[in-house]
């Protein structure tokens, strides 16, 4: 199994600004505490892309865990957009569609596929405006969230809703195009094997990693000193030096990435049981979800 000596955790976000203050990038090596990245004035997604573009450059020993769905549901319904004809039929063909229907879009938006006469029609867009193929409800979910809600692992949204605070679909609209940029660059798991040397890329869920650092199921967001200490003892891993502000953000990066040098040393993370090879071409999975 590949052993990994750095870490990284990038907390995403699908908000339309260039420089959205959701997202935070944290590190961690073989000793000492997890650390912030913090360009000048923020990140933006063309920045992280751009660093992910040096760590391949580089063939820096990383693994890079982005907290977002690297795919849509299918496997319910046998198709990402039922109904459309021009529907993609696996993973990285769905980050090609999304990247080249949002060429126009600035800033890795995914504003013109939600606009898509078809396209659209799967999603909830907000109040009022429901696609008449959005499946109510929570709405559709990929087998790894289906299960992970059957064994209480997390509650993860589905990425057809595009309301309220818990809303993942944007964050993941906007990580496909940079999937897709990427190019081949960094692989990605289940989708790609893992290679003896270089980065690679997973998908995590930092709900995930907070349960694992003791902190309650409901109330795994930290916004203090203390509760981030908290959690990173419970992991074993000293903490940082004061941090400029204790958002959850930053803090949901560093719990992650600290959670990541710990799980990525159990092989059976790396090959769930639940896991099928269709399911991992075709809608991915979130490391950690056993």
């Amino acid at each position: 199994m590949r052993r990994f000596s750095h870490f990284a955790c990038v907390d995403w976000s699908g908000a339309k600004t260039e420089r959205p203050g959701g997202i935070a990038v944290a590190t961690i090596g073989p000793e000492g505490p997890p650390a912030l990245l913090s360009p000048d004035p923020r990140w933006s997604r063309a920045d992280v892309l751009t660093w992910l573009q040096h760590a391949a450059e580089d063939k820096r020993d990383l693994l890079i865990g982005l907290d977002l769905s690297m795919a849509l549901p299918f496997l319910d319904e046998g198709a990402y957009f039922p109904e459309w004809q021009q529907s993609p039929e696996n993973a990285k063909s769905l980050w090609s569609t999304v990247d080249a229907m949002c060429s126009d879009d600035p800033h890795l938006n995914a504003t013109s596929l939600l606009a898509h006469a078809q396209a659209s029609r799967h999603f909830r867009h907000g109040r009022g405006h429901v696609g008449d193929l959005f499946a109510g409800g929570i709405g559709r979910l990929r087998e790894v969230e289906r299960y992970q809600r059957v064994t209480g692992q997390a509650n993860s949204a589905s990425c057809f809703n595009l309301v309220g605070a818990a809303q993942v679909g944007k964050s993941s609209l906007t990580g496909m195009r940079m999937l897709h940029q990427l190019d081949g660059a960094i692989p990605v798991w289940p989708f790609d094997p893992v290679p003896d040397r270089g980065p690679v890329l997973i998908e995590i869920y930092t709900t995930v990693a907070a349960l694992a650092a003791g902190l309650p199921k409901g109330r795994s967001k930290v916004r203090d000193r203390a509760g981030l200490k908290q959690a990173l003892t419970r992991l074993n891993t000293p903490t940082p030096a004061r941090l400029a502000r204790y958002d959850d953000h930053s803090t949901d990066a560093l719990i992650t990435a600290a959670w990541m040098k710990q799980a990525a040393a159990n092989p059976g993370l790396w090959n769930p049981p639940a896991m099928t090879e269709e399911i991992a071409q075709k809608e991915g999975w979130t490391f950690g979800v056993v």
